[in-house]
């Protein structure tokens, strides 16, 4: 990511409408991305605790939390509704640290009207402009459908790995702060994969949930003969439906932040287009989005495989062993 002047950095905790930072020419930075990518992320976390947070909270809360702090950043957008419960905790303390934090809300309701205030909320104090966010939009929806075709290259052509999958349409969270090298390396990686050679089609699996903080559970699956060819968050974040509404109804139609009847329906339509055998749900330690894994399981007609995460690193053996079993189970339902 460049660096720019430390006023123009504004930190995210997860998405927003990036539109609306990037029309009041700063620059997004999503934390999440920068703690999980870093080679200190246990570091980050083991800096949160000895600063007073207790063990049985999140590791990305601990790790937002010091990336703020040892990256010098001033100003941060904390979602406070529709994510996490305890950014609100988070975005008090970092205020208490001397930093500026905005509060972004997507409305439980699910109203336009509600939405549009949020973001209307938000464009005021970044002082940008409706004029300036439509063209922000724009220019983003053209990286947007070059995503889309990379997504379709992952389960279509079969030539785009579930971890370029995962890490492309994760970083469309901020766009790396830089859209126009984040372009260039997305038009890099589509011309690669039209020359590859279309990788193994047996074993095809569906993640949900949230991004995982292991650092090889791609990798892992991969060796164990499947591949991820459905990244479920990873996707949302991308704005798949950017094409089809206006920014609000963008936002809307983004499942992530709402209840979960909407992910039901956009995971169903990925097992039937994708043709997906079987689903890792990652979970991660001390969140509340564990609890959804009930009604996923009643409600998608395919194998899960439920994964618990906490801390950054590789997976142990135990948790490697039990992808193993899932996969040789699938591979045994084909049979």
């Amino acid at each position: 990511m460049p660096k720019m002047a430390a006023d123009k950095r504004v930190g995210i905790t997860t998405t927003v409408p990036v539109e609306v930072i990037y029309a009041a020419h700063l620059q997004p930075v999503d934390l999440n991305n920068i703690f999980i990518s870093s080679s200190l992320a246990s570091d980050y976390v083991q800096k949160a605790e000895m600063a007073g947070f207790a063990r049985n909270i999140c590791s990305w809360i601990k790790g937002i939390y010091a990336v703020v702090l040892e990256h010098g950043l001033k100003r941060i957008i904390a979602v406070t509704g529709g994510d996490c419960s305890n950014t609100i905790a988070l975005g008090e303390v970092l205020q208490h640290k001397g930093v500026e934090v905005i509060p972004f809300e997507y409305p439980q309701d699910r109203s336009r009207d509600s939405l549009r205030v949020s973001i209307e909320m938000l464009m005021e104090r970044l002082s940008a402009s409706w004029d300036d966010v439509i063209k922000a939009k724009e220019r983003l929806d053209q990286i947007r459908e070059k995503l889309r075709v990379l997504d379709r290259y992952t389960y279509e052509l079969n030539t785009v790995t579930g971890f370029e999958n995962h890490l492309f349409l994760v970083s469309s969270s901020d766009f790396w702060g830089d859209p126009q090298t984040f372009e260039a390396k997305i038009d890099q990686i589509l011309e690669e994969a039209e020359k590859r050679r279309p990788l193994s089609d047996e074993i095809r699996i569906g993640f949900l949930g949230v991004p995982p903080i292991f650092t090889d559970l791609y990798e892992v699956i991969e060796e164990k003969g499947a591949r991820v060819v459905f990244n479920e968050v990873q996707r949302q974040f991308s704005m798949p439906f950017f094409d089809q509404e206006d920014l609000i109804g963008q936002y809307l139609r983004y499942t992530y932040p709402y209840d979960v009847r909407a992910r039901i329906e956009d995971i169903q339509v990925a097992i039937k287009e994708r043709r997906i055998h079987g689903l890792i749900h990652y979970t991660q330690t001390f969140c509340y989005r564990q609890i959804y894994d009930i009604i996923l399981r009643e409600k998608l007609g395919v194998p899960i495989l439920t994964l618990e995460g906490d801390r950054p690193g590789k997976m142990d053996t135990r948790t490697e062993l039990r992808v193993e079993t899932f996969i040789e189970m699938l591979r045994g339902i084909g049979d």
